[in-house]
């Protein structure tokens, strides 16, 4: 295969998937790791997508809201990873808030079987997974988003505005280059908002395919966060915003 079919091919596979490896790329092409490696690098150099570590991504994408089933197997040991990470920051006996979202829902498993804990969450999914354990367990109640199984809106926001939590974990499906947090729902970006005043710490949790990505409604600036917890790792340009704009970042490996 010529390398500008490999391009070809790379490219449409990595704008339908969203993200995906080298290891994949390897294998559906039949190629070397090193092979893949210099592609990526070739069309990385000509703006066509964006290396990360590990794969690659679309460049500057514009998201719209994925349902749940469709985002819980997208780079599901990267998220496990992010979720092992936020967990130590956890301590037994807090009151924590968990996000609707895949890498939160990874979070809600660990805090399980961890003793004396509250969770309020806005995930029906984490809900119905700890409401046999010994978790005590606050939903925000409102509206269900039936495509990403979460509750939102006006009730919601009611409800948290009465609560104070230990710390808070939130996810996002979109950061654009200046960090700031965006979502295709200004429904969805109000009641992320409602979540500011929530708890003194506050940790964004998000994989490496959410960042350099567009939607419609800005939320916040990750440098809101007590830190960003991400497998992400980010070239030098990306550093120098980072630190111009005062963000905290835990890089997982």
């Amino acid at each position: 295969m010529l390398a500008e079919q490999r391009h070809s091919m790379i490219l449409k596979m990595v704008n339908a998937s969203g993200a995906i490896s080298i290891s994949e790329l390897a294998d559906i092409l039949n190629v070397s790791a090193m092979t893949v490696r210099r592609d990526l690098a070739k069309l990385d150099d000509m703006g066509l997508l964006e290396r990360t570590h590990g794969g690659a991504v679309p460049l500057h994408v514009i998201h719209g809201e994925e349902a749940y089933d469709a985002k819980v197997t997208l780079n599901h040991e990267a998220k496990k990873r992010i979720a092992t990470t936020a967990a130590k920051l956890i301590k037994e006996g807090s009151t924590v808030y968990l996000d609707a979202g895949t890498t939160t829902y990874e979070i809600a498993q660990l805090i399980k079987g961890m003793n004396s804990m509250t969770v309020v969450t806005n995930d029906l999914r984490i809900a119905c997974y700890l409401l046999d354990s010994d978790v005590k367990l606050i939903i925000s109640g409102g509206d269900v988003d039936a495509l990403t199984g979460s509750t939102q809106g006006f009730l919601s926001e009611e409800v948290l505005k009465q609560l104070r939590v230990d710390v808070s974990f939130l996810g996002a499906s979109s950061i654009d280059d200046d960090f700031n947090l965006l979502t295709p729902s200004k429904e969805k970006a109000s009641f992320k908002r409602a979540t500011l005043n929530l708890a003194k710490e506050a940790y964004l949790v998000v994989d490496e395919s959410k960042f350099h990505s567009q939607a419609l409604y800005k939320i916040m600036n990750a440098s809101y966060f007590t830190a960003v917890i991400t497998n992400k790792q980010f070239s030098e340009k990306e550093k120098k915003i980072i630190g111009s704009k005062g963000i905290e970042v835990m890089i997982v490996e």
